[in-house]
């Protein structure tokens, strides 16, 4: 979120010295021109970068996502597994007849 607020504000304070730019800029409307699309192709190339990197972030986070359940998926069969032998360990030990009280 805190990412979204900087970059808003990033482009606010472009468009403003842009607007102010054109006011008080001794260049003549074809120069102005130019330098618009200039920096729109700079401010273009500048998103693209960004959200190359955004994208791997979420890559990177996605594949940490599942490589975590994968372990925790790992760790509850390992459980499971665990749990059904120390059942057969118990059933095996039990002497025959006894009936649990309780």
């Amino acid at each position: 979120m805190e990412e979204d607020k900087k970059l808003s504000y990033l482009f606010l304070g472009i468009g403003i010295g842009v607007a102010v730019g054109m006011l008080f800029a001794p260049k003549t409307g074809d120069e102005t021109r130019q330098m618009l699309r200039s920096k729109a192709d700079e401010g273009k190339d500048y998103l693209k970068r960004r959200g190359e990197e955004l994208r791997g972030s979420a890559e990177e986070l996605v594949d940490r996502g599942k490589s975590a359940v994968s372990r925790q998926k790992e760790n509850i069969n390992a459980a499971v597994d665990a749990g059904k032998q120390a059942y057969r360990e118990a059933v095996r030990n039990t002497p025959a007849g006894f009936e649990p009280q309780g």
